[in-house]
């Protein structure tokens, strides 16, 4: 099985960190953020890698290479401007003729992902997606209401979950059918067409979490917890 990593946003909320540097390889103690992908990746056994990249591309070409130096083949598929995260993949279709992990190129992931690929071929799926078991708090205190505006409950500050999507998939090769080719288009927009085609969408939940390198406060976030677990603070 293959990895296709989406590696070629311009990472505009990162400014100016990503001025002179694609957000995947801003670092996370010494190394950037797509090496801590690639080594996660290995780890399950998928060691052939395509990453998809566009912005300063060249930064990611000369310090990854052929891959050999990380224990991996990387190939590379390139894009000559944003075509969004699904619009990206399609420029993989090339490399891939079998099922398939895709993942976005700004996050850490701590979960199994062989325990997520056993189970998208159990289940013979189309798409299995990763999905984060999220908890969190409103700041508000919730009013219930009966149907004719009498208060029936006041609940403060209540927890609420939510399994959101960690941005990680395993895929069968024929949904590049499912995506335009050169033209900007949403993940969310293929996985809801494949649904519409009555394709078998799984979900794989993890309460082991995930760090989404959005913004400077996630980046920030993602550091000090790599600190924090290699004992650094």
């Amino acid at each position: 099985m293959k990895a296709v990593i989406l590696a070629g946003g311009l990472g505009t909320r990162l400014r100016p960190l990503t001025n002179n540097k694609p957000k995947p390889m801003l670092p996370i103690g010494q190394k950037p953020i797509l090496e801590h992908l690639i080594n996660w990746t290995k780890k399950s056994g998928v060691k052939s890698i395509i990453l998809c990249v566009s912005y300063l591309r060249k930064s990611i070409e000369d310090y990854f290479e052929d891959g050999s130096k990380f224990g991996v083949e990387i190939e590379y598929a390139i894009s000559k401007k944003p075509l969004a995260t699904a619009g990206q993949l399609k420029t993989a279709e090339k490399f891939i003729d079998d099922d398939f992990v895709c993942m976005y190129g700004d996050s850490i992931f701590n979960f199994k992902l062989k325990n997520m690929i056993k189970e998208h071929t159990i289940k013979k799926a189309f798409i299995t997606m990763s999905l984060n078991e999220y908890k969190t708090n409103l700041p508000y205190g919730v009013i219930e209401t009966s149907k004719n505006g009498r208060v029936i409950n006041w609940n403060e500050k209540p927890e609420i979950k939510a399994n959101v999507n960690m941005g990680c998939y395993v895929m069968n090769s024929k949904i590049f059918n499912l995506i335009p080719k050169n033209k900007p288009y949403g993940m969310d927009d293929v996985i809801k067409k494949a649904m519409k085609k009555k394709e078998t969408v799984n979900s794989f939940i993890t309460k082991k979490g995930f760090t989404d390198i959005g913004n400077k406060e996630s980046y920030k976030q993602a550091c000090e917890e790599y600190k924090i677990r290699k004992g650094k603070i």
